[in-house]
């Protein structure tokens, strides 16, 4: 088998957020939340990373995070670019955001030959997730089906205090198979748990406690790619007429669609770590000091890098 590889989406416009919140620093060493994913990720056995970002952010990123990592881990880099689409297809007059996680993974079509694992860049997983996930990739291979694998988190795990979030909110069989996943778009914490809406909050619908969520960490083998081009035509001439400017192609969509179809597994691993992320400016003091708690714990080293 070949050995996993890790992919981290970053091609984000950190729209919420004002800014390339990607590369912004959560210590006073100046680690970005990617340090410690990419140290987690190592630690699992990782030993190359592929970086999905947009050409204009290249410079940046790679000051920030690339050139440092390089040290330590195999770095290579794939560019989300709105243009590429399939014959046919052009960007609709105005349109400037990115065509979402599906298109992200799409991109990396030509570069991934390996299992591989797909996080955010800017969520921290926790040090269990890497493990499970690469522990999974390395002993699993696709059968007759997909055998793919999703780390599912508790949704009150995930939530921010300073405004909604998306989730994937899972629908597992007893065995832990995914059946299903509802991507909610807007869900915030509340007074007794947490709710979606679907019409700005003119109704919202309470979610169940302890509720699995996806935080888009998933173990593929490369059998995605060619799935997530084969159907981004369709998906295409479904949904540009209806939403151009704003319509996305979400990987869960594709994922969601293989088992509808009987051509995929994913086993959900859970994770009982809690979630940091800076969706809003106001996330980052609370991921300030939860890093700085879990360097007090002794998960991680002041410096992460320092003896490598």
């Amino acid at each position: 088998m070949k050995k996993p590889v890790l992919v981290v989406m970053a091609a984000g416009m950190g729209s919420r957020y004002g800014g390339l919140k990607q590369i912004d620093p959560v210590d006073s060493q100046g680690h970005i939340i990617m340090d410690f994913s990419i140290y987690d990720a190592v630690k699992a056995g990782f030993e190359k990373v592929i970086f999905i970002i947009k050409k204009e952010n290249e410079a940046d990123f790679k000051a920030a995070i690339g050139d440092r990592l390089s040290k330590v881990i195999e770095v290579a880099y794939v560019f989300q670019d709105l243009n590429n689409l399939p014959e046919g297809f052009a960007v609709p007059e105005g349109r400037v955001k990115p065509w979402g996680t599906g298109h992200a993974i799409l991109s990396c079509l030509g570069t991934v030959d390996a299992p591989f694992a797909v996080i955010n860049a800017d969520d921290y997983y926790g040090t269990h997730a890497f493990q499970m996930i690469y522990d999974y990739l390395t002993t699993h291979e696709d059968d007759e089906k997909y055998r793919y694998t999703m780390v599912g988190y508790v949704l009150e795990n995930t939530l921010t205090e300073n405004g909604h979030v998306a989730r994937g909110v899972c629908v597992t069989d007893e065995e832990g198979y995914l059946q299903k996943i509802h991507e909610r778009t807007h869900i915030e914490k509340k007074d007794d748990g947490a709710a979606y809406t679907e019409d700005d909050g003119a109704t919202w619908v309470t979610i169940p406690e302890g509720s699995t969520v996806s935080m888009n960490m998933w173990g593929f083998t490369e059998s995605i790619l060619k799935e997530l081009q084969a159907r981004f035509a369709n998906f295409l001439n479904e949904n540009l007429e209806k939403n151009p400017l704003k319509c996305e192609y979400f990987l869960p969509f594709v994922v969601d669609e293989l088992l509808k179809e009987g051509k995929a597994t994913v086993q959900v691993l859970k994770s009982l770590d809690k979630w940091y992320g800076v969706t809003y400016k106001e996330d980052k003091p609370v991921v300030v000091a939860a890093i700085q708690n879990l360097k007090d714990q002794g998960l991680y080293p002041e410096k992460l890098w320092e003896d490598k």
